[in-house]
């Protein structure tokens, strides 16, 4: 039996993913925004030995978010020492989440005036049902303080403004995990000042929703839409291979460890 050749069964490879959950995954995750921290095409917040730390938190919140890390970084901007997404990044992120539709926009008010506004809407998906976020006007700009703000864009970019903002605040009502709780660059310069005292969002938005309740414009846009979505038919079930190392002559070896490729 000295000639007899043992055959090894391998089981299921260990994947090592970069995080804070283990110490291979951290050793990882370092490695990861050392490189990064020495490109010379990421933005300046996350460039050089000083700024090692920035990569490391960017590389894992792009890991929770499951999005690229430099896309990540190219679109978090520190505004009064507070990180923040650019709301086209919010925006994409959100239309490609796969729980929503696009993000669409309606209407309201009179154009030229206090009352012209905006109210972003969407579609859930796995209902249908149809979600709006809280109205934004060019009244509820002025009486924030957003319109009269030194260089923003409220004056001269009335409507892509309004846009940005109504999605910024659908997706923190509908999903702020997808944002991760941060601000919109254009909400943190709007709300903030450089002594970083900053205007509570969510008093403003309730009051944006109080003011709008009586315009007419301001209804659901649709209502009682329901989508029913065909089934999915479930998969067999696997039958389960069974090894049996000691009656085959089989050894299982030990668990082998694989580092993903990208990032």
């Amino acid at each position: 039996m000295a000639n007899e050749v043992m055959n090894v069964v391998p089981q299921e490879m260990e994947i090592t993913r970069p995080g804070f959950e283990s110490e291979k995954g951290f050793a990882l995750l370092q490695r990861m925004a050392k490189m990064f921290s020495m490109s010379s095409i990421v933005p300046e917040t996350f460039r050089g030995e000083n700024n090692f730390g920035n990569c490391v938190i960017a590389v894992n919140m792009a890991q929770r978010m499951g999005a690229d890390p430099l896309m990540v970084m190219q679109n978090m901007y520190i505004v009064y020492g507070n990180p923040a997404w650019s709301s086209k990044f919010m925006i994409a992120t959100f239309n490609t989440c796969g729980r929503y539709d696009a993000i669409k926009y309606k209407e309201i008010g009179k154009r030229g005036d206090d009352s012209q506004g905006i109210i972003a809407w969407t579609r859930e998906k796995a209902t249908g049902d149809i979600i709006e976020g809280p109205a934004v006007t060019i009244g509820i700009a002025k009486a924030e303080g957003w319109y009269t703000k030194s260089g923003n864009k409220w004056k001269t970019m009335p409507d892509q403004m309004l846009r940005y903002r109504a999605a910024s605040w659908l997706i923190r009502t509908t999903a702020p995990e997808i944002s991760m709780g941060l601000m919109s660059v254009d909400e943190a310069e709007d709300a903030g000042t450089q002594q970083g005292t900053v205007i509570d969002l969510d008093d403003a938005m309730v009051r944006a929703e109080a003011d709008t309740m009586a315009l007419p414009e301001a209804q659901p846009v649709v209502e009682g839409l329901r989508m029913e979505l065909p089934k999915a038919e479930a998969a067999a079930p696997a039958e389960p291979v069974k090894a049996n190392a000691k009656a085959s002559g089989k050894a299982a070896a030990p668990a082998a460890e694989l580092e993903e490729p990208g990032f």
